[in-house]
């Protein structure tokens, strides 16, 4: 791996990224929001607490799934985007290896979490761990929850080795093995192929 990733975490990190008049945040190739952890958290678990049963189950399947959507589409916009250009794309040797690590770069110099791929079998298995992510923060944890890391990792698998994008979505799967929520010292993440 030729990426960087102190520096482009540094580099990214001190990117301006400012709302326009209509109050959107248009960056790395995607508009982006600013809300607090603490807002997504509390939908997960209202959603989580809500859905009893059976329900709980399909509950958890639909917050992967959003988080999913949101990062194939948006991992897309990264990596198209001038910033990543800008400061991960000279760095790429290997590709689409050396672009997953890039992406967990920006996922982490967002304040998403602190991942990093410490395993990478190209088009077949990544694992990832997690020193530190929002979701780690839910209260009413009684097994692994971090849904968006889940569905991120398998979307960008799919960005990585799945059909040209806007079909490639749906090819992985991710299993999280390991949870700081549930007192785990990070969270790891394993994506297969279906």
């Amino acid at each position: 791996m030729v990426i960087d990733r102190v520096k482009v975490i540094s580099d990214l990190s001190q990117l301006t990224v400012s709302g326009n008049s209509d109050g959107l945040i248009p960056s790395y190739g995607v508009l982006l929001q600013q809300l607090p952890a603490s807002f997504w958290n509390t939908f997960s678990e209202r959603m989580l607490q809500a859905a009893t049963g059976d329900l709980r189950q399909a509950a958890e399947v639909l917050l992967e799934n959003a988080a999913a959507e949101c990062g194939y589409h948006t991992g897309h916009g990264i990596v198209n985007s001038k910033e990543f250009e800008a400061v991960v794309a000279p760095m790429i040797d290997s590709h689409p290896e050396d672009m997953l690590h890039g992406l967990y770069c920006v996922f982490s110099s967002w304040g998403w979490a602190d991942a990093s791929i410490v395993d990478l079998d190209p088009g077949h298995r990544m694992v990832v761990h997690a020193r530190d992510y929002y979701e780690a923060d839910i209260l009413s944890a009684s097994a692994p929850c971090a849904f968006m890391i889940r569905g991120v990792s398998r979307a960008f698998m799919d960005l990585a080795y799945g059909a040209p994008y806007p079909d490639g979505l749906g090819r992985y799967k991710c299993t999280q093995t390991m949870g700081i929520e549930v007192g785990d010292p990070h969270g790891e993440f394993v994506v297969t192929p279906l």
